[in-house]
């Protein structure tokens, strides 16, 4: 085993981990656009069963993180070698808060 890591360089090494965490943004925003359209869902029916205003706005909230994770999803898959290595990590974490966050707003809408 020692001998495989001997032949690898380092540079290969970071793109394999470069590529990881590309994936595991790509991985965690297509969660965030199923979260969404779970509360998207919730609320339309929310809408449309109390005609409140309020639900309107949530549902324009929920469009827009869902587009801005769709976007982010077309942009990891299509222009993965125009972001700098150093922003990945950054990458993942914005998109993990953001995961926790809309769970921590469809578990009080629930």
């Amino acid at each position: 085993m020692e001998g495989i890591w001997k032949k690898v360089d380092k540079a290969t090494i970071v793109i394999l981990i470069m590529n990881l965490l590309m994936n595991i943004s790509t991985v965690i925003s297509v969660l965030n656009v199923t979260v969404l359209l779970t509360l998207l869902v919730i609320y339309a029916k929310i809408y449309f069963k109390s005609k409140a205003v309020f639900t309107i706005g949530l549902m324009f909230f929920t469009v827009m993180l869902m587009l801005h994770n769709l976007i982010a999803v077309y942009a990891y898959l299509v222009m993965a070698p125009l972001y700098a290595n150093d922003l990945l990590p950054y990458f993942v974490a914005i998109h993990l808060a953001e995961l926790i966050g809309i769970i921590a707003l469809l578990r009080v809408t629930l």
